[in-house]
């Protein structure tokens, strides 16, 4: 493959494309806050099952890298932005079924295979969401450098969070405010119409991103068998069984923190959003120091750091029923998965050459899928039929949930290694640069970068 070097005008349209990005992601968060974060309540407003619930999840871990597998193969028919913007349409469109699906639960119409039919639409749904990821993460490898990847990843995950988490309260209160009236589907529906039109202007601000031309040169492609079996041999089919077995480990539980909050502990819409934003919130000014980090010292150091807390969170959710408390494990959770997917999307791409990224990523993604889909229909299977009287089984799941992320980042970290030149780790000035004097550098800027996202809302 021949890369041309960047001249001064094609460095200009990256710096346009990287705000453009910025932008986007702004309204793509805006889907996540009104859509995405409301679908397990909205399946258990429909009285779907506990079991119906945890496979919300096992669908899309399934589903959505079936999907990039197929998205990646597109890659060599259709420019990147053609799918990006061809899959975000159709997957804006979906959100259609959902408001159907409200307007017939309210008027009392086919109710009791409501929570099928929203399985259903879900899994198009994810489909479609996933079958663009290859190539918008192919896209975005070529507009970012290598060597700011880390800051510049964790400035748009600063800003599209922050969003998230402001959009997402705000629709709690309308959740619970229309639910004191009788009114809760109502709330859905205006809640995914709005995210049928944050999807659309997403959709138009790509129409105007700069794209990079790339070449696939003959011999590029290799199958999912082929990944599969020399996975054990490599650095990155190694990082790549670890993740997938993290996913399935989390997945045991991770369906069920909704069912937990609303039906177990009987939290309102508001307080199940405190709860699982108050982390994501707290975890935003952490990103930067994360991103900076994995520009130092590496990406394997930043999932290493980040898997440490990832078995704690899942023992903290059930320890004590207390709104302020379960705030605790909700920050650990969000600043350790925050760290893990910020150190696995630049790990990705420290490891696989550009013209390979959106196999890489789609197979990559399948595996991890494959083991968030066994996770989670082994979390519905252990709702459903775990009967022990010492102990609650929900609270039973969350412990085997934290034992088997223990184990699984005890046996593969060792194995996995960095690649890309890093600075030397020293423990002591590490934690006084980026936990004490950086800190405080840190959030100022990221107060800043949230105050001036204003100027990413111009979409003319």
């Amino acid at each position: 493959m021949v890369i041309k070097k960047d001249t001064p005008e094609i460095k200009k349209l990256k710096k346009k494309a990287r705000e453009n990005s910025i932008q986007e992601g702004i309204f793509c968060s805006a889907r996540t806050s009104f859509g995405d974060s409301y679908i397990s309540p909205f399946a258990i407003a429909i009285n779907a099952s506990n079991s119906l619930v945890a496979m919300l999840t096992s669908v899309m871990g399934l589903l959505g890298p079936l999907s990039m597998t197929l998205g990646s193969r597109l890659i060599e028919r259709f420019s990147r932005k053609r799918i990006v913007r061809k899959s975000v349409f159709l997957e804006a469109l979906m959100w259609i079924p959902m408001i159907i699906i409200a307007i017939l639960y309210y008027k009392g119409i086919i109710v009791n295979i409501l929570p099928l039919i929203a399985l259903i639409a879900f899994a198009i749904y994810t489909s479609l969401l996933n079958v663009a990821h290859p190539a918008w993460f192919s896209w975005m490898g070529d507009i970012v450098e290598e060597k700011h990847r880390g800051m510049w990843f964790s400035k748009r995950n600063l800003i599209t969070g922050f969003i998230s988490i402001v959009l997402a309260f705000i629709a709690s209160l309308l959740l619970d405010f229309l639910k004191k009236n009788g009114l809760v589907m109502f709330g859905f529906i205006i809640l995914f119409s709005l995210s049928l039109m944050a999807r659309l202007i997403s959709w138009r601000i790509f129409k105007k991103q700069y794209e990079p031309k790339i070449k696939l040169k003959e011999g590029y492609y290799f199958s999912f068998w082929d990944f599969i079996i020399n996975a054990p041999k490599n650095n990155f089919g190694r990082f790549t069984i670890f993740r997938a077995l993290l996913g399935f480990s989390a997945a045991i539980c991770s369906p069920l923190i909704a069912v937990y909050l609303l039906r177990n502990l009987g939290f309102s819409y508001t307080s199940y959003m405190i709860i699982t934003l108050g982390g994501t919130f707290a975890s935003l000014f952490l990103l930067e120091l994360w991103g900076k980090f994995a520009d130092k010292y590496g990406n394997y150091r930043t999932i290493v750091l980040a898997s440490m807390l990832i078995p704690i969170e899942a023992v903290l959710w059930v320890l004590n029923p207390n709104m302020l408390y379960i705030l605790i494990p909700s920050v650990i959770s969000a600043t350790a998965w925050a760290g893990i997917h910020l150190g696995a999307g630049n790990f990705i791409y420290d490891n696989v050459s550009q013209e390979k990224r959106g196999l890489a990523v789609s197979y990559f993604n399948m595996v991890w899928g494959i083991g968030v889909f066994l996770g989670a229909s082994l979390g519905a299977i252990l709702i459903k039929f775990l009967d022990i009287n010492f102990i609650a089984p929900i609270t039973a799941i969350f412990f085997i949930s934290a034992i088997a992320r223990a184990a699984t980042a005890i046996w593969w970290l060792p194995k996995i290694k960095e690649i890309k030149k890093t600075q030397k780790f020293n423990t002591k000035k590490v934690f006084k640069n980026f936990l004490f004097k950086g800190a405080k550098t840190t959030i100022s800027h990221e107060i800043h970068e949230i105050i001036s996202i204003k100027k990413y809302f111009h979409t003319k």
